[in-house]
């Protein structure tokens, strides 16, 4: 599991997507009445990018730097951590009240009232309780749980402000460049799945 982080490159056109996935077993009866079993709790986001321009001239170097990084997670094989531009951070998110006997928390985030885990953090977040920067007095692991040395108050508001990443693989083995002129190339689609927690 790579902690290597997906380059931004300057060839990136505006032609992104992104698709949360479920898995959702559906049966229809004879009488036509269906009965669903959801498989997964939190969505899976496919991503798709699309490089309009990648460089290959001794100044100049993203069709290197991406080749490299896909050669370096051996296609689907290995995971990286990708920044998604429309959802890499937030600011003052609630993740749980205290009530005097808890310690533990898990590090979250709101996506238009959809709430899920995050794994992944961007550096070191701010923690606050009841609006106050706590410097002190807890531990965060690796995976965004988040540790108090004394159970905050009951009734108090424990929030967050920071960044993180989603944990990402590749759909392909394969990556298919286009050379189109001398040292310049692109590629139709770059696509990747991954979570902001540790699922891939």
């Amino acid at each position: 599991m790579s902690n290597a982080v997906l380059p931004t490159l300057a060839g990136l056109a505006w032609d992104v997507t992104t698709s949360p996935q479920f898995n959702t077993r559906a049966h229809r009866a004879m009488s036509g009445s269906e009965v669903r079993s959801a498989s997964m709790v939190y969505p899976l986001w496919k991503f798709g990018l699309k490089y309009e321009l990648l460089r290959n001239d001794n100044i100049n170097n993203e069709l290197k730097t991406l080749a490299g990084f896909f050669n370096a997670r051996q296609g689907q094989f290995d995971s990286f951590l990708y920044s998604n531009p429309t959802d890499n951070s937030v600011t003052a998110q609630q993740i749980g009240v205290g009530d005097g006997v808890q310690t533990q928390f898990q590090i979250l985030r709101d996506f238009g009232g959809y709430v899920e885990p995050v794994q992944n953090l961007n550096g070191a977040p701010s923690i606050f309780l009841n609006g106050a920067l706590q410097s002190t007095g807890y531990t965060i692991s690796a995976t965004g749980l988040l540790t108090f040395t004394f159970a905050p108050a009951a009734g108090g508001a424990i929030t967050w402000t920071g960044s993180f990443y989603y944990r990402c693989r590749f759909l392909s083995d394969a990556l298919d460049l286009n050379q189109f002129m001398k040292n310049l190339f692109n590629l139709s689609k770059l696509e990747f799945i991954g979570s902001p927690m540790n699922k891939v």
